[in-house]
C-alpha cells in the first residue's frame, strides 16, 4: 500500500491501515507476464504489479477503484523509472509520456477535449507553463495536419512566449487563484465539427471544437475561462491560444475561431474565380475590428460598441454568401454574439434585434432550419434578461412564461438540436419549484425521445432520484482518504445522505444545526454519511477539519459529473437523502427543518 501513483490527483481505492489484515497479495502468471494482484478485504483488486516482458523485474503499476483499474504507471525500458501514465476505465483516457523521468508529463499520446481544458485550467492555477505548454498547437503539429501556411503562422502566432502570455493573464486575472478548481467543459457546439480538405484549409480533414469554456469555481463563486478553439492532433486535444478568464464587469472579447471561419476557397467567387470584391472587403473589416476587440481592461462602452459592429458585419457577409451553407455559418455567428452579449447587458436592444432576425430567416427561403436555432437562444436571453431586472415578487411570472415558452419550443420543434437542453431545462425548473410529478413527466420524455443525448444522461440520474421514495437505498462508494463505505451497513439506523462541496455556501450555512442534531441523535441510532462533489484540489480535508466534521465522506474525482452525483442527477446543494430503519427511502429532498422533525419520529 506504500505504492503510489507517479501523477498526482488519481482517485483510486485504498483501504484503511485497520483492514490491511483482511487484504491477501496472490501471484499471477500469464504466458510471459506474471505479477502480483493485492485484494482487499471483500476479495476486490485493489493493485496489480506486473512483469510484462519476462525479464522478473516489475514494470507497470496499476491502480483500483471499485474492481476497475483506473490508472497505470509503465516503465518501457527496464529501467525501473516510470516513463509513461495512463488513466483508465473511470478514471479517464489521458495517457502522458514522461521522458525524462521526472515525474512530470512532457507529451500527450491520448488526451480528449475535456480533459485538455482541465488540464489547462490545472496548470494555469498552478502557475505552471511547462504544464500549459504541452497542451498547445506546435510546428509539429501544424505540419502533421498538412494545415495551410498562411493559416498556420497565425494559429502559431497566438501559441508563441507561452510563460509571458500565462504571467500577463494571471497578474490580472480575479478568476483565477491557487483554490480555483475545474467544474466543467462546455462548447458552443454540442459535438466537434469537421472541416473536409476540401475547404483548402488542410490537406487533411481537421477535427475542431469552435469555442470552449471552461466553467470554474473558486470559493463558492462561478466563472468562465475561454479555452478557444481546440484541434485533433492525432488522439490528443490542443488549445490553440491560451484561455482567457471572462473577468466580472469588463469582458473579454475573442474572435469565435481561425480554423472555424469560411475558407476563402468556399465562399462567394468573382468572375475570374477568386473571392468577390464585396467579401474580400467585408472579411478585411471583421479581421481588422477582430484585432482591436477590447480586452481584459476595456470599458463596457468599447465592447458594446464591438458587438454591434461585428454583428452589423455578420450580416453583410451573410447577405453577400453564395451558398446557404456558407450563409448559415455567418448567421449562426451573428444569432450566438447577440444572444451572448444580451445576457451580459453589452448590447442595446438586442432581444429586439433578436425577434427581428427570427421573423427575417422565417420568411426566407433556405434559412428556415436556422429558425429554431435562433428562437431557443431568444428564448434564453429573454429569460435571463428579465429575470436579472424582475423584483422578487414578480419572478414567479417571468419563469412560469418561461416554462411555457419552453413547452411551446418542444412542441413546434421536436427535432432541433436544442430540443433535449429545452426539456432538461422544463424537469430541472419544475423540480426546484416543487412540482416534482411534472418534473418526472419532462425527465422520461427526454430519456424516452432523446435517450442518445448528453441531457439524457442527466436526466437517468435525476429520474432514480425522485423514484427513490419508497423504494430501498443501496449505494457503495470511494471513502474519502481511502477505503469503501458500504449504505447497507447502515440498516438499523437512521440515516441523513449529505450531497455537499465546499464551495456550497448553504451547506455550510447549515452544518452547524446537521451537527447539532447528529449530536443530539446519534447515541439514539442517527447517522449522517457525506458525499462530497468536490472537484480535484479542493481544500477537503481542510474543510473538515475547520468545521470539525465527525461523520464519515465519499469522494470520487468529477464534481457534479462524478459517478455519484451523475447516478442520482444531483442538480443543487446541499441535497440530503432522509432513509429509515429498514433502508427505505423516505425523502429524496428533504429540508433541514423537515430532517429535525422526521428524524425523533423515526427513531421512535
Amino acid at each position: 500500500m506504500k505504492y503510489r501513483p507517479v501523477q498526482p490527483g488519481v482517485d483510486y481505492e485504498t483501504p484503511d491501515a485497520k483492514d490491511f489484515p483482511q487484504c491477501k497479495v496472490e501471484v499471477e502468471r500469464s504466458g510471459k507476464s506474471s505479477g502480483w494482484v493485492v485484494l482487499g478485504a471483500q476479495g476486490q483488486v485493489l493493485r496489480r504489479f506486473v512483469d510484462s516482458d519476462g525479464d522478473n523485474v516489475v514494470d507497470q503499476w496499476r491502480y483500483y477503484r471499485h474492481g476497475l483499474e483506473v490508472y497505470r504507471d509503465i516503465d518501457t525500458n527496464g529501467n525501473s523509472e516510470v516513463d509513461q501514465s495512463r488513466w483508465l476505465n473511470t478514471g479517464g483516457t489521458r495517457w502522458g509520456i514522461d521522458s525524462d523521468e521526472d515525474g512530470k508529463i512532457d507529451s500527450w499520446k491520448i488526451l480528449s477535449a475535456e480533459e485538455a481544458s482541465r488540464e489547462a485550467i490545472r496548470a494555469m492555477v498552478g502557475n505552471d507553463a511547462r504544464a500549459l505548454q504541452r497542451l498547445m498547437l506546435t510546428a509539429a503539429d501544424v505540419q502533421q495536419l498538412k494545415i495551410e501556411r498562411e493559416l498556420a503562422d497565425k494559429l502559431l502566432a497566438n501559441t508563441g512566449n507561452v510563460p509571458q502570455q500565462l504571467q500577463s493573464v494571471l497578474s490580472k486575472t480575479r478568476v483565477l487563484k491557487q483554490s480555483t478548481q475545474w467544474i466543467r467543459f462546455d462548447s458552443s457546439m454540442l459535438m466537434p465539427s469537421l472541416i473536409p480538405s476540401e475547404d483548402g484549409k488542410a490537406a487533411e480533414d481537421l477535427y475542431v471544437y469552435e469555442n470552449v469554456m471552461a466553467l470554474v469555481e473558486t470559493n463558492g463563486q462561478s466563472g468562465f475561462v475561454q479555452i478557444g478553439e481546440m484541434v485533433r492532433v492525432g488522439d490528443v486535444w490542443k488549445l490553440t491560444r491560451v484561455p482567457q478568464p471572462l473577468e466580472g464587469e469588463t469582458l473579454e472579447i475573442t474572435e469565435g475561431g481561425l480554423l472555424m471561419q469560411p475558407s476563402l476557397a468556399s465562399l462567394s467567387v468573382g468572375p475570374t474565380g477568386g473571392l468577390s470584391e464585396e467579401m474580400q472587403k467585408l472579411i478585411d473589416q471583421l479581421r481588422k475590428l477582430d484585432e482591436g476587440a477590447p480586452g481584459v481592461n476595456g470599458s463596457r462602452d468599447a465592447t458594446v460598441r464591438y458587438n454591434v459592429a461585428r454583428a452589423g458585419l455578420l450580416q453583410q457577409l451573410a447577405n453577400a454568401s453564395a451558398t446557404n451553407d456558407e450563409r448559415h455559418t455567418w448567421l449562426r455567428q451573428r444569432i450566438d454574439g447577440i444572444a451572448a452579449a444580451v445576457q451580459m447587458g453589452a448590447y442595446p436592444n438586442g432581444l429586439a434585434e433578436l425577434k427581428s432576425i427570427e421573423q427575417q430567416i422565417a420568411q426566407t427561403p433556405g434559412d428556415a432550419a436556422l429558425v429554431p436555432y435562433v428562437t431557443f437562444r431568444r428564448v434564453l436571453a429573454e429569460y435571463n434578461t428579465e429575470l436579472q431586472s424582475a423584483e422578487a415578487a414578480d419572478r414567479a411570472g417571468v419563469q412560469e412564461r418561461f416554462l411555457s415558452k419552453l413547452q411551446q419550443f418542444a412542441k413546434d420543434y421536436p427535432k432541433a438540436e436544442d430540443t433535449p437542453d429545452a426539456l432538461l431545462q422544463l424537469a430541472i425548473t419544475n423540480e426546484f419549484n416543487g412540482q416534482v410529478d411534472q418534473a418526472r413527466e419532462w425527465y422520461e420524455k427526454l430519456v424516452q425521445d432523446y435517450s442518445e443525448s448528453t441531457s439524457a444522461t442527466r436526466a437517468r440520474g435525476a429520474l432514480r432520484r425522485v423514484n427513490l421514495p419508497g423504494s430501498s437505498f443501496q449505494m457503495t462508494g470511494q471513502a474519502l482518504g481511502g477505503g469503501t463505505i458500504d449504505l447497507s451497513r447502515y440498516r438499523g439506523k437512521v440515516l441523513a445522505v449529505v450531497f455537499w462541496a465546499t464551495w456550497c455556501k448553504p451547506c455550510t450555512e447549515e452544518l452547524p444545526q446537521l451537527q447539532e442534531l447528529y449530536k443530539q441523535y446519534r447515541q439514539n441510532g442517527f447517522e449522517v454519511v457525506g458525499i462530497n462533489v468536490d472537484s480535484p484540489g479542493a481544500p477537503i480535508q481542510q474543510y473538515i477539519q475547520q468545521h470539525k466534521v465527525t461523520w464519515p465522506h465519499m469522494h470520487e474525482e468529477g464534481g457534479l459529473e462524478s459517478r455519484p452525483a451523475q447516478q442520482f442527477g444531483i442538480i443543487t446543494l446541499p441535497t440530503m437523502f432522509l432513509v429509515d430503519k429498514s433502508g427505505k427511502v423516505v425523502s429524496s429532498n428533504i429540508s433541514l427543518d423537515e430532517l429535525k422533525t422526521q428524524v425523533p419520529e423515526l427513531l421512535k
